[in-house]
């Protein structure tokens, strides 16, 4: 997966309510089961799990088996690639504008 396809799967996946509260919950708790994270939010077990296919398939949490269940743990290499590309096209509308403005104190300097 490229870097670009990589950071719009992360933006798809936290574009979730859901799954944002379930990354926020593996960041602040630690590697969780379905189960445990459903014990925590408003939904079933099996939406958890549909939730979390959703982050694995942007590489956002890995699961290890424990017993009869699936054990997940965030991953957060993709949110800093994500990012490292949003300061990035940030830094680029930075520079942008501060050109234009100087550009707009040259013409105000200039009248």
């Amino acid at each position: 997966m490229g870097t670009g396809q990589a950071v719009g799967a992360v933006f798809l996946a936290l574009a979730d309510t859901t799954r944002r509260e379930v990354i926020a919950r593996l960041s602040s708790a630690g590697p969780a089961t379905a189960t445990e994270l459903a014990a925590d939010l408003p939904i079933t077990r099996q939406a958890v799990t549909k939730h979390l296919n959703a982050l694995a398939g942007a590489r956002l949490v890995a699961a290890r088996r424990e017993g009869r269940e699936m054990r997940y743990r965030l991953t957060p290499e993709p949110l800093t690639v994500a990012m490292v590309w949003m300061a990035s096209v940030g830094a680029e509308w930075d520079a942008r504008l501060g050109r234009l403005a100087a550009l707009l104190d040259d013409d105000d300097s200039a009248q």
